[in-house]
């Protein structure tokens, strides 16, 4: 029986899923999609509470072409790859797990913010910026020390560059930005399998 209450202090895997960015040159959700690919990993402070980082290479794209509330005096287009690296404080709904107490279960949903940082290399400059990432998800016991996860996440960059490529120049769309007022941002849907590892000591009675 202690063998079969067993739990595990991390989860590590792979995560994969669609990305969109919103900025300048997109102003509508789910357009201009392209791939998000990268690995995860966590420590679950409790049934309650996990901490999660992750690190990601995604595509982003975005063209000035069909937004119709703007004009410029010629359409504008990207296409890019960021890198990001965070982490961040995922918080259940309901207690997570495979556990006869604490009122486990094994499907729950749950909430995630947190703080990273986002690189995007040429072709016009590097870019570094910070980002904060808040998002929902759900995940699921596939089996005892095996985890699918289902997460969407907004990530809310300090730059206004990402959108910036060789050909269009340093700053394309010249909007007036301040701080955190018309800043880049972009998502990630993505889905995760995980595998626990480091079992936590068992306190026998």
């Amino acid at each position: 029986q202690a063998q079969d209450e067993t739990e595990y202090r991390m989860e590590v895997g792979p995560a994969a899923g669609m990305s969109f960015y919103m900025g300048d040159a997109n102003n509508r959700l789910f357009n201009h999609n392209g791939f998000c690919g990268g690995i995860v990993a966590r420590y679950n402070v409790n049934h309650r509470l996990a901490l999660k980082a992750d690190l990601m290479a995604a595509k982003i794209a975005g063209s000035s072409a069909d937004m119709k509330d703007r004009t410029y005096p010629q359409p504008l287009s990207f296409s890019r790859t960021i890198y990001d690296f965070g982490v961040q404080v995922e918080g259940h709904f309901l207690a997570y797990g495979t556990t006869t107490y604490d009122n486990c279960h094994k499907l729950v949903p749950y909430y995630l913010l947190g703080i990273g940082m986002t690189f995007a290399p040429e072709p016009a400059r590097n870019d570094f910026a910070a980002n904060f990432p808040i998002g929902i998800g759900i995940k699921y016991k596939l089996t005892k020390r095996l985890n699918v996860s289902l997460e969407w996440t907004m990530r809310f960059s300090t730059s206004d560059r990402l959108d910036v490529t060789q050909q269009a120049g340093e700053d394309p769309f010249q909007i007036k930005s301040g701080f955190m007022k018309n800043r880049d941002s972009y998502s990630f849907t993505m889905l995760m399998l995980t595998y626990d590892i480091f079992s936590k000591p068992c306190n026998c009675n």
